[in-house]
C-alpha cells in the first residue's frame, strides 16, 4: 500500500505540473489576446478551430480531461487526509499548504461550472462558438460571474505555481531549505505575474 501511495502521489504531482500548467498557460495566452480587441481574440480562437475536430476532441478528453480528473479525485483524497495547522504555526509554507487545499476545493466547483457551461453547454449543446463578444457579454452582464471567474483563475494560478515547489520537493529536485526557498520565491513571483495578466485581460472586456 505504501508503494502504491508513493507512486500515485508522484503521478498526481507530475500530472498537476504538466497538464494544469499547459491548460493555464494556454488559457492565459489565448485570453490575453482580448487586450488587443475582438479581432485579436477571435483570431486566436479561430486558429484553434483549424485543428481537426476528432484530434481536438481526443486532446480534450485524453490529454486534458482524464489526467485532470485523476488529479482532482486523488487530490480530494489527499486533501481529506491533510491536517492544516496554519492557525497554530503561521509560517509561510504552512499557509501555502492550507491555500493549496482550499484552492483545490474551489477549483472543483469552478471547473465544473467553467467546463460545463462554456465548453459542454454553450459550445457543445447550443453550437455557439466562444468569442470575444460572448465573453464580454457574460462578464459585463454579471458582476458576480466576473468575480467568481477571477477568483477561479487566481485559485488555478496559485495551485499550479505553489505546486511547482511541491513538485520539486516531492521529486527530490529541491533537496535543501535554501534551494526550496529560492524555488518557492520564483514560483510566487510567477504567480503574481500571471495574476496581473489575468486582471489585465479581464479589464479589457470592460474598457473596449
Amino acid at each position: 500500500m505504501y508503494h502504491t501511495s508513493f507512486y500515485l502521489r508522484r503521478l498526481h504531482s507530475l500530472v498537476g505540473l504538466l497538464v494544469l500548467g499547459v491548460v493555464i498557460f494556454e488559457h492565459i495566452f489565448t485570453n490575453s489576446m482580448a487586450m488587443g480587441g475582438a479581432a485579436a481574440l477571435n483570431g486566436a480562437l479561430a486558429m484553434m478551430e483549424l485543428i481537426p475536430r476528432p484530434v481536438f476532441l481526443a486532446i480534450e478528453v485524453c490529454g486534458i480531461g482524464i489526467p485532470l480528473l485523476f488529479h482532482g479525485i486523488y487530490g480530494i483524497y489527499i486533501a481529506l487526509q491533510a491536517n492544516t495547522n496554519a492557525r497554530h504555526y503561521g509560517y509561510s509554507r504552512n499557509w501555502q499548504f492550507t491555500l493549496q487545499r482550499a484552492t483545490a476545493w474551489y477549483l472543483v466547483a469552478f471547473l465544473i461550472w467553467h467546463v460545463g457551461y462554456l465548453r459542454v453547454f454553450t459550445k457543445g449543446v447550443t453550437g455557439t462558438p466562444i468569442s470575444y463578444e460572448l465573453l464580454q457579454n457574460l462578464f459585463t452582464s454579471s458582476p458576480i460571474t466576473t468575480i467568481l471567474y477571477i477568483i477561479g483563475m487566481f485559485a488555478a494560478i496559485f495551485h499550479f505555481t505553489n505546486g511547482i515547489t511541491t513538485f520539486c520537493m516531492t521529486w527530490g529536485i529541491a533537496k535543501g531549505p535554501r534551494c526550496q526557498k529560492v524555488i518557492n520565491f520564483l514560483s510566487m513571483c510567477l504567480c503574481v505575474v500571471l495574476c496581473l495578466i489575468t486582471l489585465a485581460f479581464m479589464a479589457s472586456y470592460f474598457v473596449m
